[in-house]
């Protein structure tokens, strides 16, 4: 497989990959890897909330319902720390 990228991002990786003293080709499998596994980590969690959605085992709330909890808790946390 050919893989290209801007000069900038070429210059990243070959300055990581002389820091680190392994392969280009090495650091991107792994960064690929580590990817790919976050991606299937992040689908199963979607899956399982549509799944909770959809046999009513949660209720959706709206996002302005939702983003006023959030400030709720984030000035909670404020004043306990205060």
């Amino acid at each position: 497989m050919e893989v290209h990228f801007t000069p900038d991002v070429e210059k990243k990786l070959n300055d990581l990959a002389a820091q680190s003293g392994r392969r280009t080709d090495e650091l991107l499998q792994d960064a690929f890897v580590g990817y790919f596994a976050e991606l299937v980590e992040t689908r199963d969690v979607l899956d399982s909330r549509y799944d909770d959605l959809k046999s009513g085992g949660v209720k959706p709330i709206d996002g302005e319902e939702a983003f006023s909890r959030l400030k709720a808790k984030a000035q909670a946390r404020r004043n306990r720390s205060a």
